[in-house]
Formats: structure tokens, C-alpha cells, sequence
């Protein structure tokens, strides 16, 4: 491994059917080595398999890469299971990096305010779906995946400023990125062999964005999203996926911190 490649590796990626998910799988096929495989998780399953397609037509797939699809509700107990299942399949002792970058999300009801929330089945099915999967995807991985001599694990969280800072109207999502912040900044401090990432990749012109835009309860709220759009201030997914990938190539972030696309 060098700061020019992410090594042989075996890449994770959830969320990975379409936006943000989608750019980090065609970013990363191109910065690990021959004979690395990229696990593509999603509910989706003819956009997945449309990109395995891509990805094998590529110059990376020519030369090695190997694209998995899983198709799996990481909202259900065999969500994350599956995922790790396929994980352990694809993976050879000649791999040198275990990547997971936990993508998917969902950015629950917005049009209702915190004092709304009073169906506990509501609330649970969208923390399962967003914190419940992340941390069980997550310790699945380092568990089937152990510390070893000559193994790098980094672990990838796509967080939001929403983890950071509260927004009216946005209770579901700014309470399962505080949530999944503070899950991985205990991870690297229980863990100090890992390589640890909360990463923010800033307002993208995403399908969860334009639902925001369309849903928000707060007027206000629902005002600065449009105005994202009108005033040109959206980050591309391209652009975004480009500085993170940056991080975790150049590999100085400290383990564990929060680390936003317009601090870089």
C-alpha cells in the first residue's frame, strides 16, 4: 500500500445503488489495487447489478476488480448479517485493507416537529434502519475481520452536519447522525488499531436532499435547502467523494474525528 492506492482491499459499501454511494463505488474502483472487490449493499437490486455492470466494463474491472451485490434491508436483522456473509466470501488472504464506508440512510419524516413523535413503532423502525444496522454492520465486519499483522481496517461513517448541529423539523435524522458521531468516536478510542472516519460530504444534489426540499416541516429550514439550489452552493457527489478519498489515501485525519468537505 501507498498514498497512490487503498491497497488490495475488500471495500464495503452500503447505500450503494445510487448518489453519494454510488460515486464513492466508481472512486474507489479506481484507487485499490488488482484483485481488490467492492461489496455493494442496497435495497436496490436492478440498480446495483447496472452498477456491477459498469464497474465490470471498467478499466478496473479489466484489470481485476470484482464487484458483489447484495441486495438486503439493513433495517433487518439479516440486513447486516447478509452483507457480512458476502463480505467473508469475497475476501482472499492476499487482501491487505478492509474498507467499510457506511452510506446508507434515510432522512426519516421531516414535515413533523420533535413534540409529534409519539408512535414509539415510528421512531423504532427508522432508528433500526439507521443506527441499529450501522453499529451491527459495523461490528460484524471487525469481528469476521480481526486485527492481524499486515491487515489495515478503516472504517468510514458518511455523517452530516445534522450530527453536529440541530435543524428544526429534522429530529429523526439529526438524532441518528449524533448518534452514529458518537458511536465511531467510541470506536477509536476502544480500538487504536483502526482507522476510524466520521466524514461529512456536505449538501449534495442527492434524491434525500430534493426530499427535504420537498418535506420540511420548518419554513425557514425549507427556505435555506431551496436556496442551496437557486444560489448554485450544492456540492457534487463527484467533488465530495474526491476530498474524501483524498483522507483516506494521504491517512493523517486523527482516528475518530469529524471532518467536514468544506474544512478541506
Amino acid at each position: 500500500m501507498s498514498s497512490a492506492d487503498l491497497g488490495r482491499a475488500l471495500c464495503i459499501i452500503t447505500g450503494a445503488s445510487r448518489g453519494f454511494g454510488r460515486t464513492v463505488a466508481l472512486q474507489m474502483s479506481r484507487l485499490v489495487k488488482p484483485g481488490s472487490t467492492l461489496v455493494l449493499a442496497a435495497r436496490s437490486g436492478d440498480d446495483l447489478r447496472a452498477l456491477q455492470v459498469e464497474l465490470s466494463g471498467s478499466e478496473a474491472g479489466r484489470a481485476g476488480l470484482k464487484a458483489v451485490c447484495v441486495v438486503a434491508d439493513l433495517g433487518q436483522k439479516e440486513g447486516p448479517e447478509s452483507v457480512v456473509k458476502a463480505a467473508a466470501e469475497a475476501f482472499s488472504e492476499d487482501m491487505e485493507h478492509i474498507i467499510l464506508i457506511n452510506n446508507a440512510a434515510s432522512l426519516g419524516d421531516v414535515s413533523r416537529f420533535a413534540k409529534d413523535f409519539t408512535n414509539m413503532a415510528d421512531i423504532d423502525s427508522y432508528l433500526s434502519f439507521n443506527v441499529s444496522s450501522f453499529l451491527c454492520l459495523t461490528a460484524g465486519t471487525l469481528q469476521r475481520f480481526p486485527q492481524r499483522p499486515g491487515l489495515k481496517r478503516t472504517v468510514v461513517n458518511v455523517s452530516s452536519l445534522c450530527a453536529v448541529q440541530p435543524f428544526s423539523s429534522w429530529v429523526l435524522y439529526c438524532s441518528g447522525k449524533a448518534a452514529r458521531h458518537m458511536m465511531f468516536r467510541v470506536l477509536a478510542q476502544e480500538e487504536p488499531d483502526l482507522r476510524v472516519l466520521n466524514y461529512s460530504p456536505g449538501p449534495m444534489a442527492t434524491a434525500m436532499l430534493e426530499e427535504g426540499r420537498s418535506r420540511t416541516g420548518d419554513p425557514g429550514l425549507k427556505t435555506l435547502i431551496s436556496d442551496l439550489y437557486s444560489d448554485g452552493k450544492l456540492v457534487t457527489c463527484e467533488d465530495s467523494c474526491a476530498k474524501m478519498m483524498k483522507l483516506l489515501l494521504e491517512d493523517k485525519y486523527k482516528s475518530g474525528d469529524h471532518i467536514d468537505v468544506f474544512d478541506l
